[in-house]
């Protein structure tokens, strides 16, 4: 496994619609593994081929909290009802942040690395997330999405109070 260089914009690679996986071998598993490692010496909860150079539909999301990561490749969303707005960050924009409404609920149906199928629902913060790299793969940008920007101050105030309720409420 090696840390790759996450893809800042402008790039190109970030607004390109890639290519579907067709061929399910060692150097996907490689690409995969990749970009894990990446993601989380980033500390990114999500990753796209395109924020590493690669234009192929495969993209990763892991919260860290015991569960496995969630493989997507060749990912197509099959439901969605719902609509929550929250802010949202992104490797390949380092320091924006800004506010983007996703779909809720979400039925995603895509293929693990040996090639098989597989469905999964998703719904808050996972959902948003797996929209978010899901974009990604067609070369849409979140800031093409925001409808209000939040400054690094603003939002460290955002968590800080947020924290302060949990603390309270616990």
């Amino acid at each position: 496994m090696a840390i790759r260089t996450v893809v800042k914009h402008p790039n190109k690679v970030l607004e390109t619609n890639c290519e579907p996986v067709t061929i399910f071998d060692k150097n996907l598993s490689v690409l995969l593994d990749d970009m894990h490692e990446t993601m989380v010496e980033s500390d990114g909860v999500g990753i796209a081929a395109p924020q590493v150079g690669e234009a192929v539909r495969v993209a990763i999301v892991d919260f860290r909290e015991g569960q496995e990561p969630i493989e997507m490749i060749n990912p197509e969303l099959v439901l969605f009802e719902g609509a929550e707005t929250d802010i949202e960050g992104c490797l390949s924009f380092p320091g924006i942040f800004g506010e983007v409404e996703r779909y809720d609920h979400i039925k995603i149906k895509a293929q693990e690395r040996d090639g098989s199928w597989y469905e999964l629902e998703a719904e808050g913060y996972e959902a948003r997330a797996i929209q978010h790299e899901m974009d990604h793969l067609d070369g849409v940008l979140f800031t093409s999405k925001i409808t209000k920007y939040v400054t690094q101050e603003e939002l460290d105030e955002m968590i800080r109070e947020q924290e302060e309720e949990e603390e309270e409420q616990a």
